[in-house]
């Protein structure tokens, strides 16, 4: 139980240990794979299944589990994308070494027709590299550990995922092939290019990240250069694993900030978005935002007062330009910690007072929207966990507690290798 009287560490304690449980209770532990919800019958989420790999080490180091059941799960889930089948078959685990974005939980087959993604497969192999940076000791277990990370990170074929382009597609399926559309201009898809620069096998070139670039949405908020992103998660999923505190690539070097600074006015323009208000919804101020890539209400309905307002479901909600409907993540102030720790307090605590229906067994469920009519504050009210969110809670509280995720992958040499082909350079690089 939250109290309104326990300390900051106490409170953000209790935080990060219901989110780290999520990837104990949501888990095939004979192949490892996470749930993407908490929802029965939910399939895996390779993305979920990253962030559970990049958990465990913060488990450990928490006193939440033993080195010992960290390994053996990593080590489990490790064999079992090294033995899952890699072919054209439309329903295998992947191809070209990457990954379906969603597997079946029992047989780690594709489900729900998903694409290969290269986003999902990137932040998968994200926690391969983590896995492999923490388990270090000199015996058979984390050895395992270490020579399987190196093999699948070295299969991942990123360089097929070109197809004689510049910049990487979004993804693959079987029968249609490559999606319309490439990873081009501000994203979360830092880490992908990143990872894809540095293999060892099958790299892209730095042309390939400079088409990235070349998309990149500037604007201005406060007399301040903002690389925009309109969902607060985008700010968030690459800083999950690099510390880009100091360290700068072309593009925000020539506006003489670093993707750090970029998080802290996103987090600004959120607040500021908020407080103005703009849809007049419930709730919303300096103490109350969170618009980011969510589920909402299914259908349209009317709101608490009378506005006929439209809904459709997930959508990737965001400020200013929107769209929003009055949807809010109550877990994404709290996943911002290392950027602004009191603004980040501040709004959680307002949430899980105001809004307690929010937490379900002690984690953020993914979304409200107190506008929409119900019988308790929190209105419309999401019924499940997301891994994905429960996952970058634990690792951005972690991040800024101690630092471990960072300090481990500055000294990874996939990161700096990468870092580096990507033109960054200052800071701890």
């Amino acid at each position: 139980m939250l109290l309104k009287n326990d300390t900051d560490a106490v409170f953000v304690d209790r935080f990060q240990q219901a989110a780290f449980s999520y990837f104990l209770e949501f888990v095939n532990p004979q192949n490892g794979l996470i749930a993407d919800t908490s929802l029965p019958g939910s399939p895996s989420s390779i993305a979920a299944t990253g962030f559970g790999l990049s958990a465990y080490p913060i488990g450990v180091e928490r006193g939440w589990m033993s080195r010992e059941d960290a390994a053996t799960r990593t080590l489990a889930t490790f064999r079992f994308f090294a033995e899952s089948p890699q072919n054209r078959d439309k329903d295998a685990t992947g191809y070209k070494g990457l990954y379906y974005h969603f597997l079946d939980m029992e047989t780690g087959r594709r489900t729900w027709r998903s694409e290969l993604s290269l986003i999902d497969s990137a932040l998968l192999l994200a926690g391969v590299l983590t896995g492999a940076a923490y388990f270090t000791k000199e015996n058979p277990v984390e050895a395992e550990i270490r020579s399987l990370a190196a093999m699948l990170y070295a299969r991942a074929n990123w360089a097929w995922a070109l197809d004689g382009k510049e910049a990487l597609w979004l993804g693959w399926k079987p029968r249609t092939g490559f999606l319309p559309f490439r990873w081009e201009g501000y994203s979360e898809a830092i880490i992908l290019y990143v990872l894809a620069l540095a293999s060892p096998s099958y790299p892209i070139g730095k042309e390939s990240y400079d088409a990235f670039l070349r998309q990149c949405d500037w604007t201005t908020v406060k007399g301040k250069p903002f690389l925009y992103a309109g969902p607060l998660f985008i700010h968030l999923f690459s800083h999950a694993w690099i510390d880009f505190r100091g360290i700068q690539d072309a593009a925000v070097a020539s506006e003489d900030m670093d993707y750090f600074e970029n998080t802290r006015r996103a987090i600004a323009v959120q607040r500021d978005y908020a407080s103005e208000n703009p849809g007049d919804f419930v709730g919303y101020g300096s103490d109350m935002w969170g618009l980011t890539s969510c589920d909402g209400p299914p259908r349209p309905r009317r709101l608490q007062d009378g506005r006929h307002q439209a809904f459709s479901g997930y959508a990737a909600r965001g400020a200013p330009q929107g769209p929003d409907d009055g949807t809010v993540a109550p877990w994404a102030p709290l996943a911002c910690l290392p950027f602004e720790p009191k603004a980040a307090m501040s709004a959680t605590r307002n949430i899980v007072s105001a809004y307690p229906g929010v937490l379900e067994n002690g984690r953020f469920l993914g979304s409200f929207n107190p506008s929409v009519p119900g019988k308790t504050a929190e209105g419309w009210l999401n019924n499940r966990t997301v891994g994905l969110d429960q996952g970058i809670l634990v690792m951005m509280i972690e991040n800024h507690r101690t630092g471990l995720i960072w300090d481990m992958l500055r000294e990874s040499p996939v990161i700096r290798r990468g870092l580096k082909r990507a033109g960054f350079s200052g800071g701890w690089l």
